[in-house]
């Protein structure tokens, strides 16, 4: 649950901070010997040029020179590589431990409030917002930790040097590590929840569309959507080209402060060294360090767009999970009894930000073994029932009970393993017959479930495939809407409930087959209790009593095989 026990988003990355310091470290290292071969290199040619060939016939200094710069070659090529391998792998463990976290604190507000979230703006964010936070080391934290550094370190060897020159460098750094990132950034964070917003809409809308092809193609409506992924692609491109646009200004700013700092350290350096205060191959080492800390602080303006777009991100995904939850597990939590009589009394409920109420005290007993079937129009509360014996919902007034003990009382998922629950749209999942049976029971054996298989009548079906593990394909896609029907029915027929609460179980199955089905469903229960939402007629002994929702209210229905 969304408590402290939970970690936070900081926490993730601080698991990890010792990878990513060391990260850190090997990027400022990597930057430090670039920039010193340049550096040294730029010096020991400008050394060589001024002495020519009877300087270095006469004991010009060749060798420190140059296994300085082997030197620096061999601790950048080490270095970088270190870099990459203990950067990626943060990144990775981060990427990790984001989903996890995410999804720790994403799961407990299901369904009741990520139910108020579109599917497909739920996996952008999982998708997208993740992607962004966990490449903030490599693409932002650890580059302007090494920018920082380095220039720290250039001022510093600009000073050992000549003071007037690290005077020129620390100006060059503030105006493009802070003034030009700064006015490229103004207005960023804006344009990043823009952007993202935007890259939602499209991610949301093609994955609705795919989701919904079939019922796209059956009332024509393929042209509008395409009309619509059309227009948010637009937009996206729109947005991207506004932020390169961004981006360039930032590289001509940075182009004519390096330009203007460039020929001013020439200056200086020609200036030093025409006066005899500073040594030519000092100057000509100056003006090579300065060409190489320009390069590197190119990067800086991309580091800084990482860093927006990280920190928008971010907070998409804690504006999900930061959500309070729609119940809360009770301090203490009393254990459900085995057996026990499920009551709701004088309940009460309306749906958050809606004005209706939706039940009105309302009353129902469910005794032990007892069959209920429960009918109504849409929108009549027949899901908000369901929402309330499941404690997704808390109702307003009155309570929900079982053996006695107020629902309020117990740990949801102490609850839940008194309830096997089939819902509406209860998925089949990618994998074998096995796997999707095994969701229900983990510990059942092969007998159990070809048993179960024979109570929905789906053993034959199963035989012809394979067998147990046969494949199903993604969302049952080599099974019909009837027969994904029953596997999940069998799929809760195996949890070991007292309870089961079931949403409209014959749903795609044709009259015969349904009635063939919640026959065989009654005999299949035994001493389990029943309640089912179903607006089909059922034959005589399937339930015992049959209630219609009406207002908010129950009224009992005559016959219990009536519609």
């Amino acid at each position: 649950m969304n408590d402290s026990s939970v970690p936070g988003l900081r926490d993730v990355f601080r698991r990890h901070s010792s990878r990513l310091l060391l990260s850190a470290l090997l990027v400022t290292l990597t930057m430090l010997a670039g920039i010193g071969l340049l550096g040294v290199s730029g010096g020991f040619l400008t050394a060589a040029a001024l002495a020519g060939v009877a300087g270095m016939a006469s004991g010009f200094n060749f060798f420190s020179p140059s296994a300085g710069i082997r030197a620096l070659t061999l601790v950048r090529i080490v270095s970088r590589y270190g870099e990459k391998l203990i950067g990626h792998d943060a990144t990775l463990r981060i990427a990790r431990d984001l989903r996890v976290w995410f999804f720790r604190r994403a799961l407990p507000l299901a369904p009741g409030r990520l139910s108020a979230s579109r599917t497909g703006e739920l996996l952008a964010r999982l998708m997208s917002d993740i992607g962004e936070v966990d490449g903030l080391t490599v693409r932002a934290l650890a580059p302007l930790a090494g920018l920082l550094g380095i220039g720290v370190a250039g001022v510093a060897a600009a000073a050992w040097i000549y003071w007037p020159a690290a005077v020129l460098i620390a100006s060059l750094g503030v105006a493009i590590g802070v003034l030009v990132p700064w006015q490229v950034a103004r207005g960023g964070q804006a344009r990043e929840q823009l952007r993202a917003a935007q890259r939602t809409t499209l991610r949301t809308a093609a994955f609705e569309g795919l989701e919904g092809a079939a019922d796209l193609a059956a009332v024509h409506g393929e042209g509008a959507w395409i009309a619509g992924v059309d227009a948010a692609a637009l937009a996206v491109s729109h947005g991207d080209r506004r932020q390169r646009r961004t981006l360039i200004a930032g590289g001509l700013w940075h182009s004519l402060c390096g330009g203007a700092g460039l020929v001013a350290m020439l200056w200086l350096g020609l200036s030093a060294a025409e006066r005899g205060v500073l040594d030519p191959t000092l100057a000509a080492t100056l003006v090579f360090l300065t060409l190489a800390l320009l390069e590197v602080w190119a990067g800086a303006g991309l580091a800084w767009q990482a860093l927006q777009a990280g920190r928008v991100a971010a907070r998409r995904l804690q504006a999900i999970v930061e959500q309070a939850p729609a119940v809360a597990d009770p301090a203490r939590s009393v254990s459900p009894p085995r057996q026990g009589e499920l009551r709701l009394e004088g309940v009460d409920f309306s749906w958050p930000d809606s004005g209706r109420t939706v039940l009105r005290g309302l009353d129902l007993q469910l005794a032990p073994g007892e069959r209920i079937a429960i009918g109504g129009d849409s929108g009549s509360g027949k899901t908000t029932l369901s929402a309330l014996i499941l404690r997704l919902w808390d109702p307003a007034c009155g309570q929900v009970s079982y053996g006695g003990v107020d629902l309020r009382e117990m740990a949801q998922a102490q609850w839940h393993r008194r309830i096997a629950w089939l819902p509406q749209n209860a998925p089949v999942f990618a994998g074998s017959i096995r796997e999707n049976l095994a969701i229900g029971d983990p510990d059942a054996d092969d007998a159990v479930m070809w048993q179960v298989l024979e109570q929905v009548r789906l053993r034959p079906w199963a035989t012809a495939q394979g067998g147990l593990d046969a494949w199903v394909g993604e969302n049952g896609a080599t099974m019909s809407a009837g027969q994904a029907r029953r596997l999940a029915l069998a799929r809760a027929l195996l949890r070991d409930a007292p309870i089961m609460l079931l949403d409209e179980p014959t749903e795609g199955l044709d009259v015969d087959t349904a009635q063939a089905l919640l026959l065989d469903l009654a005999q299949a229960l035994g001493q389990r209790s029943l309640l089912m939402i179903s607006h089909d007629d059922l034959p005589e002994g399937v339930v015992h009593r049959r209630y219609r929702l009406r207002d908010g209210q129950l009224l009992a229905v005559e016959a219990a095989g009536s519609s």
